[in-house]
């Protein structure tokens, strides 16, 4: 899974901006997150049409990078995402992102961004729904 990630400076119309730009290019939001960090908004969001985001976001003020996220289903209890955190440390795969997308029927569907995705996805491989390019 790609995920497009969003860095720019905290003001109450970056999310607008995203969402104004992906919807007259046609492109569909399936999940978005925007958090204040300090003096930053970080945007992290996937789309259906990863390309054409790209495009549509280079023509606003806002700069996107791109991150590619393994897809993992996990057991929703308590310590799940602990147990997959620790393999990853083991050997010493950095987590950049978690993103939790569903929770339901006793599962979730998380999206892990790492440092060596390649190699995590063999470390994950007993958990791995889908995985990005």
């Amino acid at each position: 899974m790609k995920q497009i990630v969003i860095v720019s400076e905290d003001r109450p119309d970056v999310v607008a901006e995203i969402a104004d730009a992906l919807a007259a290019a046609s492109v569909n939001i399936e999940f978005l997150d925007a958090e204040v960090v300090g003096s930053s908004k970080i945007v992290v969001l996937a789309v259906d049409r990863y390309d054409v985001a790209l495009k549509a976001l280079a023509q606003t003020s806002l700069q996107a990078i791109s991150e590619d996220a393994l897809v993992i289903q996990l057991d929703d209890k308590p310590g799940q995402l602990a147990r997959i955190t620790q393999r990853l440390r083991d050997v010493h795969i950095d987590v950049r992102s978690i993103r939790i997308i569903r929770r339901e029927a006793g599962k979730g569907i998380v999206a892990v961004a790492t440092d060596r995705n390649h190699e995590a996805r063999k470390v994950l491989a007993d958990v791995l729904v889908s995985y990005g390019t």
